[in-house]
């Protein structure tokens, strides 16, 4: 017994000391979060834009840096690395930007967005200057508006052209006898494809030629046009496998030299006319976000609203579109009288079909008593362009993946797979022939199935009728652009689903006018969680997410992903792109 009190006791002490550390922990996160204090760059400034890293349409904080060697405390979202490159143009501490832009994890329209900001800077005759060991086309793609573009001598430049793959399930369900038991609307609507077919369509290899084709198109004539190059000439590099050295990069003129980090540290001192033995103040975003006024500060309030990630029904998380949250949120902003205009800035590859409804349904209130403005990201397709349609105005970047209308539904028929598989089967008793109607372990009869294509049809219906009623189109010149075509930004202008070519600033500038306010704020929602909430869902999303990468493989992960992706989809109406698109 003395031993057992002996143990209870150094528990019970060993407990108290850890939630005693765990109050002064939080209590210093807190006092950290809410510190005021602006950190000052200091003079002779270099703002460092690392293309390595991924900027969100939100800002993320980290309630774990102050106890971690080296990481941000705050990475800013992509609308806040754009302001501060403006800011930085008239700012007289700032003296250049540094781009490094080896890699470029970040979608093309964000991309396109974050070079236009770079090619506005240099009109301040400030440099720009981008490094890479190895480039990427994709960070080329922002690197190539730089004053000087160099890469390592030992290191090159990918100029080989884009490619999209898709992967495909059939033969595997095949194999399993599974039966997908798919009805879709739409012939493009391929995001059943995959487990229908082995290969692609030839309608989803036709819209995915072009869609791609716009991409590139875009790629070569911006590079092109910053380089001083001719498109066709640079198309042809990458045709005939020209660039496979760093050599053959500065041959071309693609990249201006070849240089070892402390040589173009060299150069960069040089710029700021300082001893070659001198420190090079880089100025990290994460650390420009805290000491910048780059924020609007205004009289009048406008919503900027962010939909990103998949559109799902119920509350959502950080990474979804929750139509409950949403429906909630987006009442809140229309009977908060503060609040003069919206911007609503989708970027989601869309999802249930009825989420999405529920969500076009709050968009339409809203728009009654305010302007609301869609500013589209990456992508804001299928359920994404549902939610997006009945805006006052449409603005999307030229290489915004847009479109998709077109609806699916899935149920599969697992029975072969137990019964010859596993030697597993089922039986029970029903009070009518359709009781049991979504039951995965029996296949559909004839007549289900119309019951299922039909239900996919009439939503397909009510979908091009809410497009239509938002563009103020024939519901058949919509089904002729329908039919789940993928477009982008650039050519969905000329088929009417979006209004104009603009960043998200454009879509602010624009509901700001529509309003007639003379001077703004902006209200960022959905609003960040509290301090707690973060360490809490931080701490177990990145744990579980780094152990699976990291047990088996980035790539790997990517793949689970999709194959989470097709669960989701089972048994519910949906309004979504094909899977994840894997542009290369």
């Amino acid at each position: 017994m003395r031993s057992f009190f002996k143990s209870f006791f150094a528990a019970l002490f060993a407990l108290f000391v850890f939630c005693l550390l765990s109050v002064f922990i939080v209590i210093g996160l807190i006092a950290s979060a809410s510190s005021s204090d602006k950190p000052t760059i200091g003079a002779k400034g270099v703002l460092l834009l690392d293309l390595s890293k991924t900027y969100k349409e939100q800002s993320i904080e980290n309630p774990f840096a102050m106890f971690t060697n080296g990481e941000e405390s705050e990475m800013p979202s992509l609308y806040d690395v754009i302001r501060m490159i403006h800011h930085a143009k008239n700012d007289s501490a700032i003296k250049g930007i540094y781009i490094q832009c080896s890699n470029n994890p970040n979608g093309y329209a964000a991309s396109e967005e974050l070079r236009k900001a770079v090619v506005d800077f240099k009109q301040s005759k400030k440099f720009v200057v981008a490094y890479g060991e190895t480039i990427t086309q994709k960070g080329y793609y922002i690197g190539s508006a730089a004053d000087k573009v160099y890469c390592h001598p030992q290191g090159g430049l990918e100029w080989s052209g884009f490619s999209s793959n898709m992967l495909y399930l059939k033969g595997m369900l095949d194999k399993l006898e599974i039966q997908p038991q798919i009805f879709y609307a739409g012939k493009f609507k391929s995001a059943t494809e995959p487990l229908r077919e082995t290969q692609m369509t030839e309608a989803n290899r036709l819209q995915t030629s072009v869609w791609l084709g716009d991409l590139y198109n875009r790629f070569l004539y911006d590079v092109a046009e910053t380089r001083k190059l001719d498109t066709a000439g640079i198309r042809q590099l990458a045709v005939s496998g020209a660039i496979q050295t760093a050599q053959d990069a500065v041959k071309n003129h693609l990249v201006d030299g070849l240089k070892y980090d402390d040589e173009l540290k060299s150069e960069l001192l040089h710029r700021l006319v300082k001893e070659d033995n001198a420190s090079i103040n880089f100025v990290d975003l994460s650390e420009y976000v805290k000491a910048a006024d780059f924020k609007q500060d205004g009289d009048e309030k406008i919503a900027v609203v962010y939909a990103s990630g998949d559109i799902v029904s119920g509350k959502g998380d950080n990474e979804s579109v929750g139509s409950d949250a949403f429906r909630s949120l987006l009442r809140q902003i229309r009977l908060d009288k503060d609040i003069k205009a919206v911007v609503f800035r989708v970027n989601s590859p869309g999802g249930s079909s009825l989420a999405s409804d529920v969500i076009w349904r709050e968009i339409s209130l809203l728009r009654k008593v305010k302007p609301v403005v869609v500013s589209m990201g990456d992508v804001a397709a299928s359920g994404g362009y549902y939610i997006s349609c009945n805006a006052d105005s449409v603005f999307a970047d030229a290489n915004t993946i847009t479109g998709s209308i077109g609806v699916f539904s899935i149920l599969p028929n697992f029975q072969s797979f137990f019964k010859n598989k596993l030697g597993i089967s089922f039986d029970g008793v029903k009070t009518g022939p359709y009781a049991d109607l979504g039951n995965s372990t029996r296949p559909l009869t004839e007549t289900e199935k119309r019951f299922m294509q039909s239900g996919v049809d009439t939503i397909y219906h009510t979908f091009k009728s809410r497009v239509a009623d938002g563009r103020k189109k024939d519901i058949v010149y919509i089904d002729s652009i329908a039919q789940g075509r993928v477009w982008t930004g650039s050519r969905a202008i000329s088929v009417g689903l979006v209004d104009r070519i603009g960043t998200m600033q454009d879509a602010v500038n624009c509901v700001v006018g529509m309003a007639k306010l003379k001077s703004y704020r902006i209200k960022e929602f959905p609003q960040k969680k509290n301090i707690l909430e973060q360490i809490l869902e931080n701490y177990k999303k990145t744990v579980k997410v780094n152990l699976i990468k990291e047990e088996i493989g980035v790539k790997e992960y990517g793949i689970l992903q999709q194959v989470k992706q097709v669960k989701n989809m089972i048994g519910e109406p949906q309004s979504r792109l094909p899977f994840m698109l894997d542009l290369k």
